[in-house]
């Protein structure tokens, strides 16, 4: 029997925001434990909370980019629960007036896994959104052998809930998704969206159920996955566990489990809660929020989105479809490129100096485009020097070595170290007038058809002149000889 996969996602986003969600604590990454807190974030009593404005603007920003629906009126609501990283004993979030409702966000074939990209067979798809909603994060637990300590730095940040229809149909198509989401937040400034440092989280909802049967199965939540591939390999398995279940004609039913990266494997954590466990109610120290104001501010902040620079590219800069979103997917990349090309007559040959050459070198020293050794501009003058025939492309790999190991500019090493190319006619003719004396089997072999002895003498004449003589000019030269 064949059996359908339905996804859906609750991506939890650190707003990028100099401070906490309602209150004034600084939002501060590996600050030590315990140091950026206050009688607010810490729920203590008689301490009330404020709203972050930015921490709504970003929000706003986020439901344009995403083409949601902002509600002219959102409020904030208790979410009542208590677990050991929530001091109030309840959360403040939204219910059922959030600030954004609907929304979409657009997959494309950059953004899949490179394993996969040939055998999905949809790449460009919509998957739809439920809702954006914003929310204080909880602290942050840390378990050691005897003991368990609570780092409350945490408590309080901005969080942005960002919920999915059931849409997703593959662990490849989540992976995507996060990956096409992160990009958006980036390009916004709404997150820098790093799941290592906790600014990037996600739970999965994933329902498995026979080809016939109309309703969607069991929903079952997986926790504690941080990376976007940590999220595909959990999918993975657990599709596969829910399909062999349901295959020995067992029963599944609603419940949360916690994924462990190192086995491999999801382990049951509770039975699913409903939303009524939770027991919301309206913020009593908080008055529904009017956003005409905030959505103007967020207009004038939307930026150019990927897919958008990605068709710019390819039609400014005649680069491959691909190529241009490669370097639109980055946004640090984007921007180098287009400071490259800026008075660059041939931008396509600049975009594969730094889609080929830069960014292999970059990764082999683990180093990401903002702290590059070449500037942006030094691309032009090395790519002038070889289309000029000023130096081979052989030449200009050397050159390139040493820009990226020396930061010097591309003609400072062709002059000090005398790589300029070699094209003076007569010079290339006494050489190859020698190779050919020096020669004469493999130049009776040319004039008898056998073409391929033009390659060996072709070598001889770099070989003698270094590697400087013009390879084309070389080419030409000796056919003219021979003939």
């Amino acid at each position: 029997m064949k059996y359908l996969t339905s996804i859906g996602l609750e991506v939890h986003v650190q707003l990028k925001t100099r401070s906490k969600m309602f209150c004034g604590c600084a939002v501060e990454f590996g600050a030590p434990p315990n140091s950026l807190t206050c009688p607010t974030c810490l729920g203590l009593p008689g301490a009330l909370p404020v709203i972050n404005h930015e921490a709504l603007r970003l929000t706003a920003l986020t439901g344009l980019m995403l083409e949601c629906e902002i509600a002219p009126v959102c409020k904030f609501d208790r979410k009542n629960y208590f677990y050991p990283d929530m001091p109030k004993n309840y959360q403040i979030s939204q219910y059922d007036q959030p600030v954004c409702a609907g929304g979409r966000v657009p997959l494309h074939r950059s953004a899949y896994p490179r394993d996969s990209r040939d055998s999905v067979a949809t790449l460009e798809k919509i998957v739809s959104l439920v809702r954006i909603h914003l929310e204080e994060d909880v602290a942050k637990s840390f378990h050691f052998e005897s003991s368990t300590g609570i780092d409350f730095n945490r408590a309080g940040t901005p969080l942005m809930e960002i919920v999915t229809q059931p849409e997703i149909n593959s662990p490849e198509e989540a992976f995507a998704f996060l990956t096409a989401l992160k990009q958006i937040l980036i390009y916004g400034g709404v997150s820098d969206a790093d799941m290592e440092k906790g600014q990037l989280r996600c739970d999965c909802n994933v329902s498995v159920r026979p080809e016939t049967q109309e309703e969607l199965g069991a929903k079952i939540e997986i926790k504690n996955m941080n990376s976007i591939s940590g999220v595909r390999r959990a999918l993975a398995y657990e599709v596969a566990r829910q399909t062999a279940a349901l295959s020995r004609g067992e029963e599944l039913v609603q419940e949360t489990r916690r994924w462990d990266d190192e086995s491999g494997q999801t382990y049951l954590m509770r039975r699913k809660e409903m939303a009524h466990d939770y027991r919301y109610f309206p913020e009593p120290d908080l008055l529904p929020v009017e956003t005409k104001q905030i959505l103007e501010e967020a207009r004038a902040g939307v930026p150019e989105l990927p897919q958008a620079r990605q068709v710019r590219f390819k039609k400014d800069y005649g680069v491959t479809s691909y190529d241009a979103g490669v370097l639109a997917s980055d946004l640090a990349l984007a921007r180098y490129f287009e400071e490259a090309v800026r008075n660059a007559p041939h931008p396509k040959a600049v975009a594969n100096w730094i889609l080929n050459d830069l960014q292999s070198a970059l990764t082999s020293k683990g180093l990401l485009i903002a702290n590059s050794p070449i500037p942006p501009g030094a691309f032009e003058e090395l790519v002038e020097l070889i289309e000029g025939g000023k130096i081979s492309g052989k030449q200009g790999k050397k050159v390139f070595a040493e820009m990226f190991a020396s930061g010097r500019t591309a003609g400072a090493i062709v002059k000090e170290e005398g790589l300029e190319q070699l094209s003076d006619e007569s010079t290339i003719e006494e050489l190859c007038e020698r190779v050919i004396a020096e020669n004469p089997k493999p130049a009776a072999d040319f004039r008898a058809g056998n073409k391929a002895s033009l390659n060996f003498l072709k070598g001889q004449v770099m070989k003698l002149s270094q590697g400087r003589a013009n390879p084309a000019l070389v080419g030409k030269i000796l056919e003219r000889k021979l003939n």
